[in-house]
């Protein structure tokens, strides 16, 4: 708005004088009386400029955030744009365009941090953190590998790279052409920003908007740059903190036979539902039929199975599922890649360390790795670890997921739950993972086989291209996952589970906002199902729900809460 005052304000006088007054006039800079360009030169130049103008506007102007991303939000007086315009014409010629480039340079820099924060926004609910989240971008390529196969991944990998050049670049030729521009209209240039700068001083104490939340006397540029700065001190700070968080443990030499005692002789199934928040259970379009699904508590009851259900904040929103993992592995806060990284090199004692040390056997099973799951195995502590290599599934991938819900289930019972002696594993279900489809259908548990009788499934079923990026598809989809995943886990107890199964499912983080929403919180439902009445009656105290649905009123803890408190509901060693 800036530029676009400050251009047409000079434009206007040029047309508006005539060949006599810019006669009488002293020459701007850069006027001489070389023979005038042809009307295709001129043309091309004006193109070029007003092309200039457009991506330095949008640059400048453009909120960080696609749900603001209107027509209204360019609008707008950057204060940024003043700003450079006045100290372009202030320079000495010669250092004019080299400045011009630098400043547009950095400029590049900050869209793509913008372009960046949408992305972020889009599907985690939070801004892009500067220092720790280029580690998104591996499983980022991976999941977009899955979609279009490793040579597609690795050609879209390439194209986003040459773009982020390529706007880089052009960003810096188009503030070095303008500010030529300005300085071959200096005299229209100095009021066009004065009068600029007169209406963003009467409008910035107002707050004035066009569009909610987008200023008419705009900084969130500079306020971006401000922002990723201070994310950047924040950041180093927090490295110091985590370390004392780490550090203190109560759980950290506890006598062996003293933990995890009311569940002597349990197998004990700690299952993470990829993406199962609170909008999967209440206040959105496809909670009813999830919630029908919820109202199973009355088949597990009549197989003899009660439960109790809560929330918890999760660390993340919308991926991250190792942040959540690990969280509530080892009870503290894993927010971030930084923590998630010095946590799983060191020595945190972890929930399945507790069993282990109890005497149970322990395994994981986390069907989305494709590789060797190195350090996590070692850190948490497991006996045996499987992934999509190890399980002998011979059918087809459901989009991100490698294999079905219950396929996972079945390989856990035949190859861990039929060992001697109680075991403890962590269980991650993945058809419920974006982008939700196709979405598998419940099957006979006892004709599974190698999983090839998949094959139709994922033939037949909804494709990518037929439910994105349709919002009312995506959701239903989203929906009908959840609802997969949720009826695998009835199934499963009520055709295998006895007297020793104690489970506690729960989801790692909501779905992405075009799912729950971009004013959605970062809760997931937790619940705790057994035949053993002793079993619930040691977390009665906790005051959650009867049933597989909590109520909205359920206590809500953080994540990072649940190992303390599970620690303490089942062993015989008070907390130090």
């Amino acid at each position: 708005m800036c530029w676009s005052g400050t251009i047409a304000t000079t434009a206007g006088k040029d047309l508006g004088l005539s060949l006599l007054t810019r006669l009488r006039r002293q020459p701007d800079e850069g006027t001489d009386d070389r023979t005038p360009p042809s009307t295709a030169r001129r043309v091309l130049a004006v193109t070029a400029t007003v092309l200039a103008f457009l991506l330095v506007l949008f640059a400048l102007v453009a909120p960080d955030d696609l749900s603001k991303l209107t027509p209204l939000a360019f609008v707008r007086i950057p204060v940024e744009g003043l700003v450079g315009i006045l100290v372009l014409l202030l320079l000495p010629a010669k250092w004019r365009k080299p400045a011009g480039i630098v400043a547009g340079g950095l400029l590049g820099v900050l869209t793509i941090l913008k372009l960046t924060n949408m992305g972020f926004y889009a599907s985690l609910n939070r801004p892009f953190d500067p220092v720790y989240d280029w580690t998104f971008l591996g499983p980022g390529l991976e999941f977009v590998q899955g979609q279009v196969g490793d040579a597609l991944g690795w050609v879209a990998a390439a194209l986003v790279i040459v773009v982020a050049i390529g706007l880089i670049i052009f960003t810096a030729l188009s503030v070095a052409r303008l500010g030529g521009y300005v300085a071959k209209h200096r005299t229209g240039a100095f009021r066009g920003v004065a009068l600029m700068a007169v209406i963003w001083l009467v409008l910035a104490p107002t707050g004035a908007q066009l569009a909610a939340g987008q200023p008419l006397a705009a900084s969130n540029t500079a306020a971006l740059a401000v922002n990723d700065l201070r994310q950047v001190s924040a950041d180093i700070s927090d490295q110091r903190e985590f370390a004392r968080e780490v550090a203190a443990d109560p759980y950290v030499g506890q006598p062996h036979d003293k933990l995890l005692s009311g569940l002597r002789g349990k197998n004990v199934l700690l299952v993470f539902v990829e993406s199962y928040g609170r909008s999967a259970v209440m206040n959105s379009s496809f909670a009813p039929a999830i919630d029908a699904v919820l109202d199973g508590t009355e088949k597990l009851a009549q197989a003899g199975f009660a439960a109790k259900s809560g929330f918890l904040t999760s660390p993340t929103f919308g991926g991250g599922s190792w942040l959540a993992h690990s969280t509530l592995e080892s009870g503290v806060d894993v927010n971030s890649q930084y923590r998630y990284t010095s946590l799983i090199n060191g020595d945190r004692f972890t929930l399945a360390r507790a069993f282990n040390d109890a005497g149970w056997r322990t395994f994981a099973d986390d069907p989305a790795n494709t590789r060797d799951w190195v350090p996590e195995s070692q850190f948490y502590g497991y006996d045996s670890v499987y992934d999509s290599r190890n399980v002998g599934y011979k059918g087809p991938v459901f989009s991100y997921a490698t294999m079905p819900d219950q396929y996972s289930m079945n390989f856990i019972r035949q190859h861990e739950l039929t060992k001697p002696g109680p075991a403890f594993g962590e269980i991650d279900l993945i058809s419920s993972h974006v982008p939700w489809t196709p979405a598998p259908q419940m099957v006979d548990w006892n004709s599974m086989g190698d999983g090839s009788m998949f094959g139709p499934q994922a033939a037949n079923g909804k494709q990518v291209k037929d439910v994105w990026p349709d919002q009312a598809k995506v959701q239903q989809a989203y929906g009908e996952t959840i609802q997969y995943s949720l009826n695998t886990l009835i199934s499963y107890l009520q055709n295998f589970g006895d007297d020793n199964t104690v489970m506690v499912f729960l989801g790692d983080h909501q779905p992405g906002t075009l799912v729950s929403g971009t004013a959605a919180d970062h809760d997931v439902p937790i619940s705790i199902v057994a035949k053993d009445p002793s079993v619930l009656n040691r977390v009665a105290g906790w005051g959650w729900t009867d049933g597989l649905k909590p109520s909205p009123h359920a206590p809500l803890w953080p994540m990072s809460a649940f190992r303390d408190k599970f620690l303490a509901a089942f062993g015989d060693q008070p907390i130090r």
